[in-house]
C-alpha cells in the first residue's frame, strides 16, 4: 500500500507520468497562504490541506469527473494520489462535504470582496512556471471561445413551467393547499412533458395563463418568501418574459423583446444566450491569453476570463490589459479583428502596447 514498495521501474514510470508532472509543476507551487482568509485564525479543528482541495478541483475539471468519481479517484487511484503528494493508501481521507464547504467559502469570498482565489492561485502558479522555464512574455495572443453551460437545451414554455414547479415546492403546507388548484395543470409530470403536449398554435394562450399566475404569485408571495431563491427566480423570469401595459394588460413579450441575458435555466442563473455566425449558444464565453514568443520552448496560458456570453471580446481585453502589463511586461498583443474598439486602442496606447 506504499508507492515506495513498487518496483524501481514502476516508480520511475510513475514519476515521469502526468502525475509526476502535475505534482512538480502545479501542486507543489500552490501558495496556500492566499486562502487563509477563508479560515479561522484561532485554534480549531484541522482542515484538509488547501493545495489538495485546489488540486482536486483542477483534476476534476481536467478529467471531467463527477464529485463521486473525484472521491473514488482520490481513494483508489495511485497516480491521482501521487499527483497530490500522497504515497500511502488510506492517508488524507475526507468527506465530500469538505469539498462542498470549500467551494461555498471560495464563492462567498468572491461575492463579498470580488477576489477570485482560484484565479489568483492559477496566476501565481503560472507566474512561477514562467520564471522557472525562463519564458518570454512580452508577446501574447488572445482569443475567445464559446463554452456551453451544463444545462439541458430548453424551450421558453418548459423554462416557465419549471420555474412554477420550483415555486410550488418552495411553499409551506398551508400555501401549498391554498394554491393547489392554480398549480395543478403544471404539476403533472416534468416541465418538458407539459411543453411536449402543447401545440405550437396554442403556445400563446398557455404563455398568457402562466403570466397571469406568475403575476399573482409575485405579488402575493412577496412578503413571506422574498428571501427565497425560488421566489427571486420567479420574480426575475416574470419581469423578463411578460409586459404589463395600461391599455392591454398583461402580455407575453415577443421573441425580439427578450433580452439575451434573460434566464436560460433555473440551475444556471448567469448563463446567457448569444447568436454568433448563424449559430446559437447558451452559456459563457472564455477569453484566454497565452504566450506566443517563437523563441519559447513551450507556451503557457497566463490569463483566463469567463463571462456570460453576451460580453464583448473588446471589453474583456480592455479589462485584462493593466494586469497583463504588470505581470508579463506585455508590449505586443495579437488578436483578431473582433477585439478592436476605440476604448481598446486608447488603453493600448496608454500602456505602450502594440
Amino acid at each position: 500500500s506504499n508507492v515506495n514498495d513498487l518496483p524501481e521501474k514502476q516508480r520511475e514510470r510513475l514519476g515521469e507520468s502526468w502525475a509526476g508532472v502535475f505534482y512538480q509543476e502545479f501542486f507543489s507551487r500552490i501558495d496556500e497562504r492566499a486562502f487563509a482568509v477563508l479560515y479561522a485564525d484561532i485554534p480549531s479543528r484541522p482542515n484538509i490541506p488547501v493545495n489538495v482541495l485546489v488540486g482536486l478541483e483542477a483534476l476534476k475539471a481536467g478529467f471531467g469527473w463527477s464529485d463521486e468519481e473525484l472521491q473514488d479517484a482520490f481513494f483508489f487511484d495511485v497516480q491521482v494520489r501521487y499527483a497530490l503528494g500522497y504515497h500511502q493508501l488510506g492517508e488524507g481521507e475526507f468527506d465530500l462535504r469538505t469539498i462542498y464547504n470549500f467551494r461555498q467559502r471560495v464563492v462567498a469570498h468572491l461575492r463579498e470582496t470580488g477576489e477570485n482565489l482560484i484565479e489568483k492561485a492559477f496566476e501565481q502558479v503560472t507566474d512561477e512556471q514562467v520564471k522557472a522555464y525562463q519564458l518570454k512574455t512580452g508577446r501574447l495572443r488572445m482569443d475567445s471561445t464559446q463554452i456551453a453551460s451544463n444545462i439541458c437545451d430548453t424551450t421558453r414554455l418548459r423554462l416557465l413551467v419549471e420555474v412554477l414547479q420550483r415555486t410550488y415546492r418552495m411553499l409551506d403546507e398551508i400555501d401549498s393547499e391554498r394554491y393547489a388548484e392554480a398549480f395543478a395543470p403544471y404539476l403533472k409530470g416534468q416541465a418538458g412533458q407539459y411543453a411536449y403536449r402543447v401545440k405550437a398554435s396554442e403556445s400563446g394562450t398557455h404563455l398568457e395563463r402562466i403570466g397571469i399566475l406568475m403575476h399573482t404569485l409575485v405579488t402575493e408571495l412577496a412578503e413571506k418568501y422574498s428571501d427565497e431563491r425560488s421566489y427571486q427566480i420567479l420574480k426575475r423570469v416574470f419581469a423578463e418574459h411578460f409586459m404589463l401595459e395600461a391599455e392591454s394588460g398583461l402580455r407575453p413579450k415577443e421573441g425580439a423583446e427578450l433580452s439575451a441575458s434573460s434566464l436560460q435555466s433555473p440551475d444556471d442563473e448567469q448563463a446567457s444566450y448569444r447568436r454568433k455566425q448563424d449559430e446559437d449558444y447558451v452559456g459563457y464565453v472564455a477569453n484566454l491569453t497565452e504566450t506566443c514568443d517563437p523563441e519559447n520552448d513551450l507556451q503557457l496560458i497566463v490569463k483566463v476570463q469567463v463571462e456570460p456570453n453576451t460580453s464583448e471580446d473588446a471589453q474583456m481585453l480592455e479589462a485584462a490589459l493593466p494586469e497583463l502589463k504588470d505581470r508579463t511586461g506585455l508590449d505586443v498583443m495579437h488578436t483578431d479583428g473582433g477585439v478592436s474598439s476605440e476604448d481598446v486602442d486608447k488603453a493600448m496606447a496608454e500602456l505602450g502596447i502594440d
